[in-house]
C-alpha cells in the first residue's frame, strides 16, 4: 500500500497556521511571557471582560466544546494564568484569571487588535481575502457537511 500521507491538500494551510501562530508566540517570547500560547489569548480576554464563568459558560462564549475548554483550562492552570474560584453553589466551580494574566491583558488586547490590522493588511495585498475564503468553504459546507463528502468518498471500503 502506498502511504496517503505523502500527498495532502491541508498540509499547506496546517503548516501556514502553525507558522502564523508562532509568530504571534515569538511576541510573547520577546517580552519574556512565559507560559503563554496563542490559542489562551481568546478565553483569557473574554475572562478579563466578562469576569469569572464556568467552563460550560467560557466555552460556550467562544465557540467549543466543554470538553476542549477543560483541557484548555487545565494548561492555562499549569500556566499560571487562571485559577478556579468558588462558583454560586459549593458543587460549582469558576475560572477567574491570575494576577500574571492580569498582568498582560491590556497587551494580549493590543496584540490580538495588532493581529487583526495585520490581517487586514495581509488581505490587502492577496488577489483573494482569506476572510472571503473562509466564508466561501463554510457556504459549501452548508450545502453539504465535510462529513458527507468524506463519507461519500468511503462508500464501498470496509471499517
Amino acid at each position: 500500500m502506498d502511504d496517503p500521507t505523502e500527498q495532502s491538500q491541508w498540509r499547506g494551510l496546517h503548516h501556514l497556521l502553525a507558522r502564523m501562530d508562532a509568530d504571534i508566540a515569538g511576541i510573547y517570547t520577546e517580552r519574556e511571557i512565559k507560559g503563554l500560547k496563542p490559542s489562551f489569548v481568546m478565553e483569557l480576554l473574554r475572562l478579563h471582560a466578562k469576569g469569572p464563568m464556568t467552563i460550560t459558560e467560557l466555552a460556550e462564549s467562544v465557540g467549543r466544546t466543554h470538553s476542549a475548554l477543560s483541557q484548555k483550562v487545565s494548561a492555562m492552570r499549569a500556566a499560571g494564568l487562571v485559577r478556579t474560584v468558588p462558583g454560586a453553589d459549593a458543587r460549582s466551580k469558576k475560572v477567574a484569571l491570575t494576577a500574571k494574566a492580569k498582568g498582560i491583558v491590556e497587551l494580549l488586547a493590543a496584540e490580538w487588535r495588532a493581529t487583526e490590522a495585520a490581517i487586514t493588511e495581509l488581505e490587502a495585498e492577496l488577489p483573494y481575502a482569506m476572510t472571503q475564503v473562509v466564508r466561501d468553504v463554510e457556504e459549501a459546507l452548508a450545502r453539504k457537511s465535510f462529513h458527507d463528502r468524506i463519507a461519500e468518498k468511503l462508500e464501498g471500503h470496509q471499517k
